[in-house]
C-alpha cells in the first residue's frame, strides 16, 4: 500500500470529491435546504450596488472559492502527511464531501434567507445579545490576527521575489477592467476570462523582465514594513469600493487561475504518473512529532473543514447570490474546489520524491516548510511534473495577496 501510483490516489480522490457535488449536494439542496429559484435574495430585496449585487453564478463562485482557498489547504497537508498519507488523504476526502462542502452552502443558505445578515449576527437569536456582541468580538479578533499573519507572510514573498511584485499589484489592474468589461460594457464572460487570464500570465512575463524592490529605508522601515503598510492601505481601500468593481472580478479571474493550475498540477501527475514513496501510517515519526489524534484534525482546517468560510459565505458572497439554488455550485462547490487543492498538495509531498529516504531526509521534523515541500516535492516528480509546475507555480504566489481575507472579512466582521 505504501508504493500506490499517485495517479490511483488521485482518481479515488476526485471521484469522491465531484460524487459528494453531484450526488451529496443535491440531496441537501433538494430534501434538507429546499433551494428555491423562485426565492428572491438578498442580492434583489435589498439591492444597493455597493454590497448586494446580483451576480453570475460562475462570478460568485470564483469569488467564494478564492476567498477561502489561499495558502492553508497547502500548508495543512503539506504538514499532515508527516503522519502518513492515509489519515490526511481520508480526511480531506470524507471532511470535503460530508462536512466542508455542507458548511459553506448551509453558511450561505442560512445568511441569504436571513437578509444577507452574518453569521455573527445570525448568532444572536440562539445565544443572546450579549453572546452575539462577545461572539462578534473574537471573530473580530481573529481576523485582525490572520490579516497581519497574510500580511506578513506576503510582504516576505514580494522581498524575497521581487520578479512577483508587478504580477501580484498588476492583477489589481486587470481585475478593475474586468469589472467594468462585466458590468458596464457587459462583454460575454468566456472572452473576459480568456482576456484576464491572458493578462495576468503576461503580468507574470513582465515581472521576470522587471523585478521591483523597495528602498533599504523609508521612516525607518524596512521593506518589509513598507510593504506591509501598502498592504494594510489596498486593504482598506479595498474594503470600501463596490463589490463588482474590485472584489467580485479579482477573486473570479484569481479562481480560474487557480483552477488552471490545478489542472496543470493533475496533469502532471496523469503523465508523469510518480509512486508515493511515502508511508501510509508512518509508525516513525520525528521527535516532537505530535500524536494523530486530535491534531490531524486541526493542522487540516481548509481543506476538510473551515468555521473561517462561514465569514465569507454570509459575509459577501450571500449578498451576491442571484438565486438561491446557486448556493449549491458558489458554496458546495467552492469547498470541492478547496478539497482538490488540498488533495494536489497531499499527492505533490508525497509521491514528488525518488525515495523513502529522500521523503524521510525533508520530512525530518514537525512543521517545517511545508510550503517549500510542496514545490520542491512536485517539481522533484519526473521532468513532464517540473515542466508542468514552472507553469503552474504563478497562480498560487500572486493569489495570496490578490485574493487576501481584508475585503470579505472586514466587511463580515462589520456587518
Amino acid at each position: 500500500m505504501d508504493s500506490l501510483n499517485s495517479l490511483v490516489l488521485a482518481g479515488i480522490g476526485i471521484v469522491m470529491l465531484l460524487g459528494g457535488y453531484f450526488l451529496y449536494s443535491r440531496f441537501l439542496a433538494r430534501r434538507v435546504y429546499a433551494l428555491s429559484a423562485d426565492f428572491k435574495t438578498p442580492a434583489h430585496t435589498q439591492r444597493d450596488g455597493v454590497d448586494f449585487v446580483p451576480t453570475n453564478k460562475y462570478v460568485l463562485w470564483g469569488h467564494h472559492f478564492t476567498s477561502v482557498a489561499g495558502a492553508a489547504p497547502i500548508v495543512g497537508p503539506a504538514v499532515a502527511v508527516i503522519w502518513g498519507w492515509l489519515p490526511a488523504f481520508l480526511w480531506v476526502t470524507i471532511g470535503t464531501v460530508f462536512i466542508a462542502g455542507m458548511h459553506d452552502l448551509g453558511a450561505l443558505w442560512a445568511s441569504q434567507r436571513n437578509r444577507g445578515q452574518s453569521i455573527g449576527t445570525l448568532s444572536g437569536r440562539y445565544i443572546g445579545p450579549r453572546g452575539r456582541n462577545l461572539f462578534i468580538v473574537v471573530v473580530f479578533l481573529l481576523l485582525l490576527m490572520v490579516i497581519c499573519a497574510f500580511a506578513v507572510v506576503i510582504s516576505d514573498l514580494l522581498v524575497a521575489q521581487p520578479t512577483a511584485v508587478i504580477p501580484v499589484w498588476g492583477a489589481l489592474a486587470v481585475a478593475l477592467i474586468i469589472g467594468q468589461m462585466i458590468y458596464r460594457f457587459r462583454w460575454n464572460l468566456a472572452m473576459v476570462t480568456v482576456v484576464g487570464v491572458v493578462a495576468l500570465y503576461g503580468l507574470i512575463l513582465v515581472g521576470n523582465q522587471v523585478p521591483v524592490s523597495l528602498p533599504e529605508s523609508v521612516l525607518g522601515l524596512n521593506p518589509n514594513g513598507q510593504w506591509i503598510i501598502l498592504l494594510f492601505v489596498y486593504a482598506a481601500v479595498a474594503s470600501l469600493l463596490p463589490v463588482w468593481v474590485l472584489l467580485q472580478p479579482r477573486d473570479y479571474i484569481n479562481g480560474v487561475q487557480l483552477f488552471i493550475g490545478l489542472g496543470i498540477l493533475y496533469g502532471a501527475v496523469l503523465i508523469a504518473t510518480p509512486t508515493i514513496v511515502a508511508p501510509a501510517i508512518n509508525t516513525s515519526t520525528p521527535d516532537g512529532t505530535p500524536s494523530l489524534v486530535p491534531l490531524l484534525f486541526v493542522t487540516i482546517a481548509c481543506g476538510a473543514i473551515s468555521g473561517f468560510h462561514g465569514t465569507v459565505a454570509s459575509g459577501t458572497t450571500s449578498k451576491q447570490l442571484d438565486k438561491e439554488t446557486d448556493a449549491r455550485f458558489v458554496g458546495y462547490f467552492g469547498a470541492v474546489g478547496e478539497g482538490l487543492l488540498a488533495l494536489g498538495a497531499i499527492i505533490a509531498t508525497t509521491a514528488g520524491f525518488q525515495t523513502l529516504a529522500q521523503w524521510e531526509d525533508v520530512y525530518s521534523s514537525f512543521n517545517d516548510a511545508p510550503v517549500a515541500n510542496f514545490v520542491s516535492g512536485a517539481a522533484r516528480s519526473s521532468t513532464q511534473a517540473s515542466a508542468f509546475l514552472s507553469l503552474s507555480r504563478p497562480p498560487f504566489w500572486p493569489q495570496w495577496p490578490c485574493c487576501s481575507p481584508p475585503p470579505p472579512w472586514i466587511r463580515a466582521s462589520a456587518c
